[in-house]
C-alpha cells in the first residue's frame, strides 16, 4: 500500500485550512478509508510579533489556502473530499480534472523546510543582521527609520541609529 501513496495538494479556503484538515479527518474516518490517507498537514511558519510592546512567538499558514495529504486516492475519496466544507477542490489537471501527485523533489525540500521550522528558537526567529534599515513600529520614535548598528541575540534586541534634527541618535 505505501507505494500508492503520494503527496496531493487540497486547496481551501483561506484562513480555514485547520477546519478543512478537520473535516477530512472525520470524513476519513467516517468512510472507514483510514488506510488511505497516511499524512495531513498545514504548511506553517513561526515568527515574532509585537504586539503592545510585548513579543508573541506566534504561527501563520506558510501557503495559506493549502493542505498537503499523503494519500492514496480513488474516486470515492477525491469526491468525498471535494465536497467537503471549507475544502475548495485538489490542485488538478486541467483537462482530466485528475488531482496531481507532487514530485518527490517538492515533497522533499518542503518537509525539510516544516522539520527546520519547527526546531527553530525565539533566537533564530529575529533574522536582523547589521548595516540593514529598520523601521521603528512602537515607542516615541513609532514611523522613524534607523540602521542596525547591532544585534544582542540573547537580549532579543537591536541597537538603531536614527536622524533626530540632523543627528544620529541610537535607540534600543
Amino acid at each position: 500500500m505505501s507505494a500508492d501513496l503520494k503527496w496531493y495538494v487540497v486547496r481551501a479556503i483561506s484562513g480555514k485550512e485547520k477546519k478543512a484538515k478537520e473535516a477530512i479527518e472525520h470524513e476519513v474516518t467516517f468512510m472507514k478509508a483510514e488506510e488511505l490517507i497516511q499524512e495531513i498537514l498545514i504548511p506553517t511558519e513561526k515568527f515574532l510579533q509585537l504586539k503592545n510592546g510585548k513579543k508573541k512567538l506566534t504561527e501563520r499558514s506558510s501557503y495559506p489556502g493549502y493542505i498537503l495529504i499523503k494519500a492514496a486516492l480513488n474516486g470515492d475519496l477525491i469526491q468525498a473530499i471535494k465536497n467537503l466544507p471549507n475544502v475548495v477542490g485538489f490542485l488538478s489537471d486541467r483537462v482530466t480534472d485528475r488531482p496531481i501527485p507532487m514530485r518527490q523533489d517538492e515533497v522533499d525540500k518542503m518537509l525539510q523546510r516544516f522539520k527546520d521550522v519547527a526546531g527553530m528558537s525565539e533566537t533564530l526567529l529575529v533574522p536582523f543582521s547589521v548595516g540593514e534599515t529598520v523601521k521603528v513600529t512602537d515607542g516615541p520614535f513609532n514611523g522613524f527609520t534607523g540602521i542596525i548598528e547591532e544585534v544582542q541575540e540573547d537580549k532579543k534586541k537591536l541597537k538603531v541609529m536614527v536622524k533626530i534634527f540632523g543627528r544620529k541618535t541610537p535607540l534600543s
